[in-house]
Protein backbone atom coordinates (compact mmCIF):
# COMPACT_ATOMS: atom_id res chain seq x y z
CA UNK A 1 0.00 0.00 0.00
CA UNK A 2 1.08 3.57 -0.66
CA UNK A 3 -0.61 6.48 0.24
CA UNK A 4 -3.97 7.32 -1.36
CA UNK A 5 -5.47 10.61 -2.43
CA UNK A 6 -8.85 10.45 -2.29
CA UNK A 7 -10.95 13.14 -3.52
CA UNK A 8 -14.88 14.14 -2.25
CA UNK A 9 -17.37 15.77 -4.62
CA UNK A 10 -20.22 17.16 -2.99
CA UNK A 11 -22.35 19.13 -5.52
CA UNK A 12 -26.30 20.21 -5.81
CA UNK A 13 -27.74 17.51 -8.30
CA UNK A 14 -29.95 18.34 -10.69
CA UNK A 15 -33.66 16.85 -10.26
CA UNK A 16 -34.23 14.51 -13.48
CA UNK A 17 -31.32 15.84 -15.56
CA UNK A 18 -28.79 13.16 -16.35
CA UNK A 19 -27.27 15.11 -19.21
CA UNK A 20 -27.29 18.48 -17.39
CA UNK A 21 -25.65 17.04 -14.05
CA UNK A 22 -23.00 15.01 -16.63
CA UNK A 23 -21.85 18.43 -17.14
CA UNK A 24 -22.38 19.74 -13.87
CA UNK A 25 -19.92 17.17 -12.45
CA UNK A 26 -17.84 17.19 -15.01
CA UNK A 27 -17.15 20.44 -14.57
CA UNK A 28 -16.53 20.11 -10.85
CA UNK A 29 -13.79 17.21 -11.53
CA UNK A 30 -12.18 18.57 -14.26
CA UNK A 31 -9.28 20.20 -12.34
CA UNK A 32 -8.62 16.64 -10.52
CA UNK A 33 -7.04 15.41 -13.31
CA UNK A 34 -3.84 13.93 -12.54
CA UNK A 35 -3.94 15.62 -9.19
CA UNK A 36 -5.89 12.10 -7.58
CA UNK A 37 -6.46 8.37 -7.06
CA UNK A 38 -10.32 8.24 -6.08
CA UNK A 39 -12.93 10.68 -6.96
CA UNK A 40 -16.54 9.85 -5.13
CA UNK A 41 -19.73 11.54 -6.34
CA UNK A 42 -22.84 11.59 -4.37
CA UNK A 43 -25.10 8.26 -4.58
CA UNK A 44 -27.96 8.76 -7.82
CA UNK A 45 -26.29 12.24 -8.99
CA UNK A 46 -27.49 12.12 -12.64
CA UNK A 47 -31.25 12.38 -11.01
CA UNK A 48 -31.36 12.93 -6.95
CA UNK A 49 -32.79 10.66 -4.99
CA UNK A 50 -35.92 9.87 -6.73
CA UNK A 51 -38.46 6.94 -7.24
CA UNK A 52 -39.93 8.96 -10.17
CA UNK A 53 -36.52 8.57 -11.71
CA UNK A 54 -36.90 4.90 -12.49
CA UNK A 55 -38.78 5.48 -15.60
CA UNK A 56 -35.92 6.96 -17.48
CA UNK A 57 -33.31 4.31 -15.68
CA UNK A 58 -30.22 3.99 -17.90
CA UNK A 59 -28.97 0.51 -18.42
CA UNK A 60 -25.08 -0.64 -18.33
CA UNK A 61 -24.54 0.22 -22.15
CA UNK A 62 -26.31 3.91 -21.24
CA UNK A 63 -24.51 7.08 -21.77
CA UNK A 64 -23.27 7.77 -17.67
CA UNK A 65 -21.71 4.44 -17.82
CA UNK A 66 -19.86 5.64 -20.79
CA UNK A 67 -19.09 9.13 -18.99
CA UNK A 68 -17.81 7.51 -15.66
CA UNK A 69 -15.31 5.97 -17.81
CA UNK A 70 -14.81 8.81 -19.90
CA UNK A 71 -13.68 10.93 -16.93
CA UNK A 72 -11.98 7.77 -15.01
CA UNK A 73 -9.53 7.53 -18.32
CA UNK A 74 -9.22 11.61 -18.65
CA UNK A 75 -8.68 12.00 -14.65
CA UNK A 76 -6.06 9.19 -14.63
CA UNK A 77 -8.22 7.94 -11.21
CA UNK A 78 -11.35 5.74 -10.50
CA UNK A 79 -14.46 7.33 -10.08
CA UNK A 80 -17.19 5.85 -8.73
CA UNK A 81 -21.22 7.27 -7.13
CA UNK A 82 -24.22 5.67 -7.40
CA UNK A 83 -26.67 5.61 -10.48
CA UNK A 84 -30.43 3.60 -11.58
CA UNK A 85 -29.84 1.17 -14.01
CA UNK A 86 -32.06 -1.50 -15.01
CA UNK A 87 -31.63 -4.87 -15.72
CA UNK A 88 -34.28 -7.60 -16.71
CA UNK A 89 -37.58 -6.57 -15.09
CA UNK A 90 -35.39 -4.54 -11.89
CA UNK A 91 -33.81 -1.07 -11.25
CA UNK A 92 -31.15 -0.97 -9.01
CA UNK A 93 -29.28 1.72 -7.31
CA UNK A 94 -25.73 0.79 -8.59
CA UNK A 95 -22.32 2.44 -7.63
CA UNK A 96 -20.49 2.01 -10.32
CA UNK A 97 -16.42 1.95 -9.94
CA UNK A 98 -14.92 2.77 -13.63
CA UNK A 99 -11.29 2.59 -13.57
CA UNK A 100 -8.34 4.77 -15.55
CA UNK A 101 -7.88 1.71 -17.41
CA UNK A 102 -11.68 1.01 -18.78
CA UNK A 103 -12.59 -1.29 -15.90
CA UNK A 104 -15.54 -1.28 -14.57
CA UNK A 105 -17.41 -3.13 -11.40
CA UNK A 106 -20.34 -2.15 -9.23
CA UNK A 107 -22.50 -3.00 -5.79
CA UNK A 108 -25.93 -3.00 -6.03
CA UNK A 109 -27.62 -1.11 -3.14
CA UNK A 110 -28.73 -3.93 -0.59
CA UNK A 111 -30.44 -1.89 2.11
CA UNK A 112 -33.46 0.06 0.61
CA UNK A 113 -35.00 2.81 2.38
CA UNK A 114 -38.48 2.06 3.60
CA UNK A 115 -39.12 5.29 4.52
CA UNK A 116 -39.50 6.66 1.15
CA UNK A 117 -40.82 3.24 -0.39
CA UNK A 118 -37.60 2.25 -2.46
CA UNK A 119 -37.77 -1.13 -1.09
CA UNK A 120 -41.38 -0.86 -3.04
CA UNK A 121 -39.82 0.28 -6.39
CA UNK A 122 -36.08 -0.73 -6.54
CA UNK A 123 -34.63 -4.25 -6.68
CA UNK A 124 -32.00 -4.61 -3.86
CA UNK A 125 -28.67 -6.06 -4.20
CA UNK A 126 -27.21 -8.92 -2.00
CA UNK A 127 -23.45 -9.15 -1.56
CA UNK A 128 -20.95 -6.59 -0.74
CA UNK A 129 -17.94 -6.50 -2.70
CA UNK A 130 -13.88 -5.34 -2.08
CA UNK A 131 -12.14 -3.26 -5.14
CA UNK A 132 -8.47 -2.87 -5.00
CA UNK A 133 -6.41 0.23 -5.59
CA UNK A 134 -2.84 1.18 -4.81
CA UNK A 135 -2.74 -1.69 -2.61
CA UNK A 136 -6.06 -0.52 0.00
CA UNK A 137 -8.73 -2.52 -0.40
CA UNK A 138 -12.07 -0.55 -0.25
CA UNK A 139 -15.53 -1.66 0.84
CA UNK A 140 -18.11 0.76 -1.86
CA UNK A 141 -21.71 1.24 -0.22
CA UNK A 142 -24.81 3.52 -0.62
CA UNK A 143 -26.45 5.70 2.08
CA UNK A 144 -28.64 3.49 3.85
CA UNK A 145 -26.26 0.51 4.72
CA UNK A 146 -24.60 3.33 6.69
CA UNK A 147 -27.24 1.99 9.76
CA UNK A 148 -26.55 -1.52 9.23
CA UNK A 149 -23.28 -2.44 11.44
CA UNK A 150 -23.44 -6.19 10.91
CA UNK A 151 -23.62 -6.26 6.77
CA UNK A 152 -20.29 -3.51 7.31
CA UNK A 153 -18.21 -5.16 9.45
CA UNK A 154 -14.93 -5.38 9.10
CA UNK A 155 -13.27 -9.15 9.79
CA UNK A 156 -10.03 -9.98 9.97
CA UNK A 157 -9.55 -13.71 8.44
CA UNK A 158 -6.23 -15.35 7.94
CA UNK A 159 -4.48 -12.53 9.02
CA UNK A 160 -5.98 -10.01 6.78
CA UNK A 161 -9.25 -7.13 6.94
CA UNK A 162 -12.11 -7.67 4.39
CA UNK A 163 -10.73 -3.72 3.86
CA UNK A 164 -8.96 -0.78 4.22
CA UNK A 165 -11.26 2.10 3.00
CA UNK A 166 -15.23 2.06 3.35
CA UNK A 167 -16.99 4.58 1.17
CA UNK A 168 -20.27 5.76 1.25
CA UNK A 169 -22.66 7.34 -1.36
CA UNK A 170 -25.77 9.94 0.27
CA UNK A 171 -28.89 11.87 -0.34
CA UNK A 172 -29.12 11.80 3.28
CA UNK A 173 -31.35 14.45 4.18
CA UNK A 174 -30.52 17.48 6.67
CA UNK A 175 -33.08 17.11 8.75
CA UNK A 176 -30.99 13.69 9.80
CA UNK A 177 -27.37 15.03 9.73
CA UNK A 178 -26.30 14.13 13.11
CA UNK A 179 -26.95 10.61 12.00
CA UNK A 180 -25.22 10.51 9.07
CA UNK A 181 -22.19 12.32 10.94
CA UNK A 182 -22.53 10.51 13.97
CA UNK A 183 -22.75 6.93 12.33
CA UNK A 184 -19.69 7.65 9.36
CA UNK A 185 -17.69 8.68 12.79
CA UNK A 186 -18.91 4.85 14.42
CA UNK A 187 -17.97 2.79 11.65
CA UNK A 188 -14.59 3.71 10.78
CA UNK A 189 -13.97 3.42 14.73
CA UNK A 190 -14.96 0.21 14.79
CA UNK A 191 -13.54 -1.64 11.72
CA UNK A 192 -10.43 -0.09 12.34
CA UNK A 193 -10.32 1.95 8.99
CA UNK A 194 -10.51 4.98 7.09
CA UNK A 195 -13.96 6.19 6.04
CA UNK A 196 -15.13 8.52 3.12
CA UNK A 197 -18.62 9.59 3.40
CA UNK A 198 -20.12 11.88 0.31
CA UNK A 199 -23.84 13.42 0.21
CA UNK A 200 -25.06 16.21 -1.40
CA UNK A 201 -26.32 19.80 -1.24
CA UNK A 202 -29.19 22.28 -2.24
CA UNK A 203 -32.85 21.24 -2.17
CA UNK A 204 -34.24 18.45 -4.08
CA UNK A 205 -37.43 18.02 -6.58
CA UNK A 206 -39.47 16.66 -3.07
CA UNK A 207 -38.71 19.52 -1.27
CA UNK A 208 -35.75 17.89 0.92
CA UNK A 209 -32.85 20.17 2.20
CA UNK A 210 -29.63 18.51 1.85
CA UNK A 211 -26.61 19.90 4.54
CA UNK A 212 -23.92 18.24 3.20
CA UNK A 213 -21.53 17.37 5.53
CA UNK A 214 -19.30 15.15 3.70
CA UNK A 215 -16.45 13.49 5.05
CA UNK A 216 -13.31 11.70 5.24
CA UNK A 217 -12.31 10.25 8.52
CA UNK A 218 -9.10 8.27 9.60
CA UNK A 219 -9.22 4.90 12.03
CA UNK A 220 -10.03 6.77 14.89
CA UNK A 221 -12.96 8.80 13.50
CA UNK A 222 -10.81 11.91 13.49
CA UNK A 223 -11.73 14.48 10.76
CA UNK A 224 -9.06 14.91 8.08
CA UNK A 225 -12.09 16.84 5.82
CA UNK A 226 -15.87 18.09 7.04
CA UNK A 227 -17.23 20.03 4.65
CA UNK A 228 -20.11 22.53 5.09
CA UNK A 229 -23.27 22.50 3.01
CA UNK A 230 -21.62 24.48 0.22
CA UNK A 231 -21.17 22.45 -3.29
CA UNK A 232 -17.19 21.79 -3.16
CA UNK A 233 -14.52 19.71 -4.02
CA UNK A 234 -11.89 18.17 -1.08
CA UNK A 235 -9.28 16.37 -1.74
CA UNK A 236 -7.49 14.20 1.27
CA UNK A 237 -4.57 11.69 1.85
CA UNK A 238 -4.75 8.57 3.45
CA UNK A 239 -1.53 7.62 5.27
CA UNK A 240 -0.80 3.77 4.79
CA UNK A 241 1.46 3.67 7.70
CA UNK A 242 -0.42 5.04 10.34
CA UNK A 243 -3.11 2.93 9.52
CA UNK A 244 -1.08 -0.09 9.63
CA UNK A 245 0.60 1.42 12.71
CA UNK A 246 -2.69 1.67 14.60
CA UNK A 247 -3.76 -1.82 13.64
CA UNK A 248 -0.62 -2.89 15.27
CA UNK A 249 -1.24 -0.87 18.55
CA UNK A 250 -4.34 -1.48 18.78
CA UNK A 251 -5.66 -5.00 17.69
CA UNK A 252 -9.13 -4.91 18.57
CA UNK A 253 -9.55 -7.54 15.35
CA UNK A 254 -8.27 -10.06 17.23
CA UNK A 255 -11.18 -10.02 20.17
CA UNK A 256 -13.93 -9.49 17.58
CA UNK A 257 -16.64 -12.51 17.68
CA UNK A 258 -16.77 -14.50 14.73
CA UNK A 259 -20.35 -14.84 12.58
CA UNK A 260 -21.82 -15.63 9.58
CA UNK A 261 -24.21 -13.34 7.54
CA UNK A 262 -27.00 -15.34 6.56
CA UNK A 263 -28.78 -13.36 4.10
Amino acid sequence: MRDLRVSLVQGDTRWHDPAGNRDYYAGLVAPLAGQTDLVLLPETFTSGFSNEALASAETMDGPTVAWLREQAARLGAVVTGSVQVREGEGVYNRMLWATPEGGLRWYDKRHLFRMAREHERYAAGRDAITVELAGWRIRPLVCYDLRFPVFIRNRFEAGRFDYDLLLFVANWPAARRHAWRTLLRARAIENLAYVAGVNRVGTDGNGFAYSGDSAALDFLGMDLADLDDQAQVRTVVLSAEALAGHRERFPAQLDADRFTLLD
